[in-house]
């Protein structure tokens, strides 16, 4: 079983998606979505070539090598069918609890279960209280015995074990524990969750707990506990969460693009049309930004992990928010062939991209429970001044530099020091606008600065008695996309000898492009007024798309034209 496996291995092995009789493609996709099908053959597929180890710690047995990586392999499997992540991933929550507190006997336990293609429940979340984790009922009473109910649990029909956190005492964050079950003990009754409109057969369940024994041992780690590393393990998992957002987005940007060149209306192709044009140019800018919000992201919970109770939610916001905008200025353009079920293009998967998109920007969070989850420290960090030492942001940023190895023990609740994307770009903003070429470029650094030098403000003015209730809760949403635009920044200013999203070294119509998308969003305004500024992202992204490779900043090489699916071992 390979541990090497690539985003290209990942191409080599699953073939052409757009050939029709590839069970591994587009069309398998939407039959299987019709069905409400789980991808079994897929998974099955991906499991074989150890696609599955990618996000398991070597000393598991697995293949992590780090979280960029990760993110991009697992975006050339969901690029085909985003349910290839909950059938092959969901383990990661689990595992990443057990990495933080599990006893030497259960991350065992656990290893052996994912590496062997199996999965661990995580069973946190109940019906009637949502993300008020606080008010969770499911208890272990004074006879060692659980009760309640979980649902929405992933895998949770077919796994062979669930980490499950419970209440044992009565009120506050430490009055929750975390056990490690066996998954057919007596008293689990499991039965399938309510059905999803996106990511149709993904196996979801409800866990009800009858009176289940609890043996001493299954206790993971210490009493009270089991609540803060669910939380703390939720920032890993919304980094790799980003991953589906960004296959949802890639094939919907490229299914219309396609569509785009090849209608002609009126003699022109729609490509060339103004209107349609300049929705296709937000829908570009928006995708080049996430995908370089999540590749700093990736980066950046190797070098400053200590910041990520901020720096996830915040990346998670602005990609979800990034591909549900992009997914609807594609529609607009698409007109009625974005709601048919058939025929081209696509033949149904642009509604089950849709659908999938939908699901995928709520599925670890709602955005409204996301920003909560850290708003009330940004008036604390847009209130420091720290500036980061210029080699941190050399590590994080420059794609070509080595990473330190993760260490989840560094994951805090709380960020409790600066972090160095927003104070770092005080530190580099003059010399960026004095090297870019292109002034409108220039202009929008020089905006982005004033943005952030007022966040300060404007985060204690929503402390302030008598502030709108809302107040904080937007300035969070206004930081997640500052701190995405500055990010923007320092990728670009870290590789401008290097080839960005197939552009000349130093190339900066891409982050003209996407710094106006995303200053707009941060305004609260449409990106669409200022239209010329993104057109380069359009052009990036067709030229992407024309050239057969992903839409990320690195090149990654696609299968195409009937390409067939490889052997397991030849993806290696």
């Amino acid at each position: 079983m390979s541990r090497t496996l690539t985003s290209e291995g990942v191409e080599r092995l699953l073939g052409d998606p757009e050939s029709a009789d590839n069970p591994y493609g587009f069309a398998a996709a939407v039959a299987r979505d019709e069905a409400d099908a789980h991808p079994d053959e897929l998974c099955r597929r991906l499991v074989s070539a150890g696609f599955h180890l990618n996000y398991l710690p070597r000393e598991w047995g697995g293949g992590f090598d780090s979280f960029d990586r990760a993110l991009t392999l697992v975006r050339a499997a969901a690029r085909r069918d985003v349910n290839v992540m909950p059938g092959t991933m969901f383990g990661i929550i689990a595992a990443t609890c057990l990495q933080l507190h599990g006893s030497e006997r259960q991350r065992e336990r656990v290893a052996r279960i994912l590496t062997g293609g199996g999965s661990v429940g995580f069973a946190l979340t109940e019906a009637g209280h949502g993300s008020d984790l606080l008010a969770g009922e499911v208890r272990l009473d004074g006879d060692g015995r659980l009760h309640g109910e979980k649902w929405m649990v992933g895998n949770g029909m077919r796994c062979e074990a669930v980490y499950v956190v419970a209440r044992t005492g009565e009120r506050g964050p430490g009055a929750f524990s975390a056990f490690l079950l066996d998954a057919d003990a007596d008293g689990l009754v499991r039965e399938p969750a309510p059905r999803t409109g996106g990511m149709r057969g993904v196996d979801t369940a409800r866990l009800r707990f009858t009176g289940v024994r609890v043996p001493e041992d299954a206790l993971v780690g210490k009493a009270g506990e089991g609540l803060e590393v669910a939380i703390l393990a939720q920032q890993a998992v919304r980094l790799m969460s980003l991953a589906g957002s960004l296959g949802c987005a890639d094939t919907a940007l490229r299914l219309t693009l396609g569509f785009a060149a090849g209608r002609r209306v009126a003699g022109t192709p729609l490509l060339e049309a103004p209107h349609s044009r300049r929705e296709l140019a937000v829908a570009s800018a928006a995708l080049l930004a996430a995908d370089a919000v999540a590749l700093a992201a990736a980066r950046g919970i190797h070098v400053v992990p200590e910041v990520f109770s901020v720096w996830a939610p915040a990346a998670k916001h602005v990609v979800a928010e990034a591909g549900d905008e992009l997914v609807r200025r594609c529609a607009g353009v698409l007109a009625t062939r974005s709601v048919l079920r058939e025929q081209a293009p696509g033949g149904g998967l642009f509604q089950k991209l849709q659908r999938d998109t939908a699901v995928v920007r709520v599925i670890d969070a709602s955005p409204l429970a996301n920003l909560r989850s850290y708003a009330a420290q940004i008036p604390a960090l847009a209130g420091r001044d720290e500036r980061p030492e210029p080699a941190v942001l050399h590590r994080i940023f420059d794609l070509g530099a080595d990473l330190p190895p993760y260490r989840p023990e560094r994951l805090d609740l709380v960020a409790r020091r600066a972090d160095p994307v927003l104070p770092g770009l005080v530190a580099v903003a003059g010399a960026v606008r004095a090297e870019l070429t292109d002034p409108r470029a220039a202009a929008l650094v020089g905006r982005l600065t004033d943005a952030v030098a007022a966040l300060g403000a404007e985060a204690a003015a929503a402390r302030r008695r008598g502030a709108d209730p809302n107040a904080l809760t937007d300035a969070a949403e206004r930081h997640a996309w500052l701190h995405a635009a500055a990010a923007c920044v320092h990728l670009w200013w870290a590789n401008r000898q290097r080839s960005l999203y197939g552009g000349e070294p130093g190339a900066s119509g891409w982050l003209r492009a996407v710094l106006s998308f995303l200053l707009d969003r941060a305004a609260g305004t449409d990106p669409r007024r200022h239209g010329p500024d993104l057109l380069p992202a359009l052009d990036t992204a067709d030229a992407l798309r024309k050239g057969h490779r992903l839409m990320t900043a690195l090149p990654v090489p696609l299968a195409h034209e009937s390409a067939r699916p490889c052997d397991p071992m030849e993806a290696s």
